[in-house]
């Protein structure tokens, strides 16, 4: 690793060749500058970890220096140096963003404590960055679809509010990413997500899992235990595979949404929370329902919002993007050599069908950047490792097999128009004028194909 680079910034050239000394002896990379002004020109040249700043010089003085510096760089880390500190200076110094203030004569010990210090702060500020970016990749909604753009447009729009968003599509589709995304655009980003797959724990446990319990309120419980409605208090609740919830932790799901009140079990106390809750499911809530396995109050509850994920199905033209995707941030996770993947393989990914959606087709992608027998994933990489062989591009499939001409037209122009209308997220105006076609000619043949969306 690189030495740290130090600018050291003061009038006197006794104090800039004294501390340049010491710093370069600390194994540190030094710069010196006599001015304020000429400060400036080094910090937006060669971007120095840490500054010490004198206080008092001709022209521009330290704390007008200062003030540039962070309005240009708001995370700079500045020491200031003063002959003469007042506890004046020093306020004023760390209202402008000083990281520490030191008097003449400078004391060697203190300066290289403090260094440390303020170093390692820097790393630890620089580790989170990076900590956050290997997140919001792994978290990222990829792809350039119709229906993923209009789909990240609705979160950009429902994100900041406080709205309950019920997020709907099959499984593997990305619906936590589209409530971590939600999250993320809120005013709430910096406070808990906390997620509770309804599905994965028991309906005799869930009660305690969202409400918390107290400390002998039934066997096992040997300490007062907060829920999670209690861990997200002024952040966000992600109920995921909401419709797998029992019929008893629902009416209480409602009560808290409705009172903004929970109580633990064996508990009398009733906390007050503050909490987003946007819920997802891939099932047909109408029909569980009718079926009264959900409550429709508390549908009406969740569903202010609805969002829909669209299965890979029906937005393709992403595969590409998600694979190169999925190359990438797989390789540097497990610190793998990257791959290559070439274009007849690519184009052979995104003809194979996946029904278990992005999910399936990240598995699929780690699974040829670890077995591909070469620098880059072929063809036959592809059909060896999914065990699937895709349809030949332009290929006529299943509509070849029509007994007549006549009915092999109708087949392709059904399977045609099915194809527009998904592209376009069933936007019947913009696909029709996709198509060049009016409008009410595209109605009649949808009425003539009997074409619905699927989930309709």
């Amino acid at each position: 690793m690189s030495p740290r680079r130090i600018l050291v910034v003061d009038d006197e050239s006794g104090v800039r060749g004294a501390l340049g000394q010491l710093l370069e002896f600390e194994g540190y990379e030094v710069r010196t500058s006599a001015s304020g002004i000429a400060a400036l020109g080094v910090v937006g040249e060669w971007r120095p970890d840490l500054i010490f700043l004198d206080v008092k010089m001709a022209g521009m003085d330290g704390l007008e220096a200062l003030r540039e510096i962070r309005a240009r760089d708001p995370a700079a880390l500045v020491v200031m140096i003063s002959g003469h500190a007042t506890i004046q200076t020093a306020v004023e110094a760390t209202q402008l963003g000083a990281y520490d203030i030191l008097e003449k004569p400078l004391d060697t010990d203190r300066i290289l404590v403090l260094l440390r210090n303020a170093l390692e702060q820097r790393a630890l500020r620089e580790e989170v960055s990076t900590l956050r970016e290997k997140i919001a990749s792994r978290y990222e909604i990829v792809g350039e679809s119709y229906v993923v753009r209009g789909l990240i447009e609705q979160i950009e729009r429902v994100g900041p509010t406080l709205a309950r968003v019920l997020i709907t599509g099959e499984n593997g589709t990305g619906k936590e990413l589209v409530a971590r995304a939600l999250h993320q655009r809120s005013t709430r980003a910096a406070r808990p997500f906390i997620e509770v797959n309804c599905a994965a724990i028991p309906a005799e446990l869930i009660e305690s899992e969202l409400f918390g319990h107290m400390r002998g309120s039934f066997t096992g419980a040997v300490a007062d235990r907060a829920g999670k409605f209690e861990q997200a208090d002024g952040g966000t609740l992600f109920l995921d595979e909401v419709g797998d919830m029992a019929l008893a932790a629902q009416a209480k799901v409602l009560r808290v949404l409705q009172d903004g009140e929970v109580t633990r079990i064996g508990g009398s106390k009733r906390l007050k929370i503050d909490v987003r809750v946007l819920a997802a499911t891939n099932k047909d809530l109408a029909a569980e329902i009718a079926a009264g396995r959900f409550r429709e109050d508390l549908y009406y509850r969740l569903n202010v919002v609805p969002l829909h994920v669209a299965p890979l199905r029906e937005r393709r033209e992403d595969v590409p993007l998600l694979v190169r995707h999925f190359l990438s941030t797989l390789s540097e996770r497990d610190g793998m050599t990257p791959r290559g993947i070439g274009p007849d393989a690519l184009a052979a990914l995104a003809r194979l069908e996946w029904p278990g959606n992005v999910r399936e087709l990240r598995n699929a992608v780690e699974r040829l950047l670890i077995l591909a027998a070469g620098p880059q994933i072929t063809l036959a990489d592809v059909e060896r490792l999914t065990g699937r062989r895709a349809a030949e591009p332009g290929g006529l499939g299943s509509i070849a097999d029509a007994e007549t001409f006549e009915a092999f037209k109708h087949a392709a122009e059904r399977a045609f128009l099915l194809h527009k209308l998904r592209q376009y997220d069933w936007n019947v105006s913009e696909t029709a004028r996709a198509l060049d076609m009016p409008r009410s000619n595209l109605y009649k043949k949808i009425e003539r194909y009997r074409l619905v969306r699927a989930g309709d």
